[in-house]
């Protein structure tokens, strides 16, 4: 039997929302061990003068507990 726990992981880049999603990822892995799924609980448009200057993604990270 196996046990999983999520965790929420906001992430955010200049470039686009995939951008911001791969670093969430990338940064998660770096601290949590068996990551078996994500998934996007929200997304947000930061505006700077009436442009695009950022994205954000909150995701909930799915791993099995040793």
């Amino acid at each position: 039997m196996s046990v999983a726990r999520t965790t929420e992981i906001t992430a955010s880049s200049n470039k686009s929302f995939d951008d911001a999603m791969d670093k969430g990822v990338k940064r998660a892995a770096k601290t949590l061990e068996n990551i078996t799924g994500a998934w996007i609980k929200d997304q947000e448009l930061v505006i700077d003068k009436g442009k695009i200057s950022g994205y954000k993604v909150r995701m909930m990270v799915t791993f099995v507990l040793k």
